[in-house]
């Protein structure tokens, strides 16, 4: 009885104190309150100059009003040192950006060894098997997870995008070692590998099913080794799959090819053959170097579940500043080697001219706001990430300093200067983010970092993102 009279006495002053000031104990809103819409409609003041921008923006596209006319002014697409690099790719409406300047770094030394006037790889052929070593990946790792609940993180990023048409450069190396390399005449495009939408929908909707009966299996008290038959008996409809789709790659062929002097030459291969002996690049040489600002530097990283198939290790990198990359980078191409890197290729871009530059769009001066991040807060935040791989093969110097890259990207020739691409330094700093670079342009602290364990993160770190 007690406690009760205190609890009603209690009651009774909050009731007079609220009677008396009754907004002292109300809940504080955070939603849209008529005053607060009423502040926000009172800071924008609609005077002339105003109304004249609001006219501009909605009647136009704001890329080009913010276009910076003193950076568009001062650009050239002058270089100094470039690589004889013949003709440009097209990877159409796909993901296979990485595949494509994979190959392209590779063009160059078969050109000049066959004495060509142009060469172009087979990129549907290598595509062929990179969705089937997905998908048997994809089965095993949910495999691997099927006590996990499915709102397991790990689980999730799995199943958002099953068999993805993005990639690393390690899936390049991994591939053209398991299954060689083929021109493009032999296992040419399709219309399913050039676009790639339905495709993808009815394979990773397959693959999502194929989870679904596994996890089902494994709830029931099915034993690892009947889920694994299981999985061999699932890619065989896989393998039908893809196979409708882009075709069945070759065993053997016959390469008939003629050369700059209009002589014709034929040549009997295997795809393990003709990477062996026609390309003969030893691709075990190159470092992924990666500028990751979201982690300290100078270490060794590998990202959980970023591999393209169950029998080789995730994907690694060592993480260096950005001027780092640079260096040797610029060691690479002045070199005569077509250097791959990977890059947000949605930033500070003029697709018409091909201009890569930070700056050139200014959206602080056409806005009136400040919207600027540093490159760790763009990837912490996900403003940005690598998500498309390029080949430059070429740079402009001064001074032994970089002022500009030669870039050849693998969106036709309609987009950027024919195809070619000028990559300003100070986008470089901003938006670069990997370098694929040999071993002998790498001084000996980096090459010790690779004999270090790795550390290993998750799969939902930034840069798994997969490229497009």
């Amino acid at each position: 009885m007690k406690i009760h009279r205190m609890s009603v006495a209690a009651a009774m002053l909050l009731l007079i104190l609220s009677a008396a000031c009754p907004n002292a104990f109300a809940e504080k809103s955070s939603g849209l309150t008529p005053d607060v819409l009423k502040k926000l409609q009172a800071s924008f003041k609609l005077d002339a100059q105003a109304r004249a921008l609001m006219n501009a923006i909605t009647n136009n596209d704001v890329k080009g009003l913010a276009l910076s006319r003193d950076l568009y002014n001062k650009h050239d697409d002058l270089f100094n040192y470039k690589i004889d690099a013949k003709g440009i790719t097209d990877q159409q409406k796909s993901g296979r950006c990485w595949l494509f300047a994979g190959l392209n770094i590779m063009r160059p030394a078969l050109i000049k060894k066959y004495n060509l006037s142009g060469f172009e790889f087979s990129q549907n052929h290598l595509f062929f098997w990179d969705k089937l070593e997905k998908a048997n990946m994809f089965l095993e790792a949910v495999i691997e997870t099927r006590d996990k609940p499915i709102e397991d993180r790990e689980l999730e990023v799995l199943l958002k995008d099953p068999v993805p048409d993005g990639g690393w450069w390690s899936y390049v190396v991994s591939l053209i070692e398991k299954y060689g390399a083929v021109p493009k005449e032999i296992m040419p495009e399709t219309n399913n590998s050039s676009n790639t939408g339905m495709m993808n929908a009815l394979l990773n909707r397959l693959m999502r099913h194929d989870a679904a009966e596994l996890r089902n299996l494994a709830g029931g008290g099915a034993k690892a080794q009947a889920l694994e038959a299981r999985r061999v008996e699932m890619l065989k409809d896989v393998y039908r799959l893809i196979a409708l789709h882009l075709g069945t790659p070759p065993q053997t062929f016959v390469w008939r090819y003629e050369d700059k002097d209009n002589k014709v030459h034929e040549a009997a291969f295997t795809p393990q053959t003709f990477y062996k002996e026609a390309v003969g690049v030893n691709l075990d040489e190159y470092v992924s170097l990666f500028d990751h600002p979201a982690h300290p530097y100078d270490k060794y990283y590998r990202i959980k579940y970023s591999r393209n198939m169950q029998d080789i290790p995730d994907m690694d990198f060592v993480n260096l500043d950005v001027k780092r990359l640079k260096e040797y980078a610029l060691a690479s191409v002045l070199a005569g080697e077509p250097t791959w890197f990977a890059a947000d290729v949605g930033m500070q871009n003029d697709s018409k001219d091909g201009i890569f530059e930070d700056g050139i769009y200014d959206y602080r001066s056409l806005l009136g706001m400040n919207m600027d991040l540093t490159k760790p807060e763009r990837v912490l935040y996900f403003d940005s990430s690598p998500n498309h791989a390029m080949v430059f093969v070429g740079v402009d110097t001064l001074a032994a300093k970089p002022l500009k890259w030669l870039v050849e990207n693998s969106w036709g020739t309609d987009v950027g200067n024919k195809g070619l691409w000028t990559m300003y330094d100070n986008w470089f700093d901003q938006y670069v983010y990997s370098v694929i670079i040999n071993k002998k342009y790498l001084p000996g602290d980096v090459l010790a970092l690779l004999s270090t364990k790795p550390e290993v993160l998750p799969a939902w770190d930034p840069m798994r993102g997969l490229f497009k």
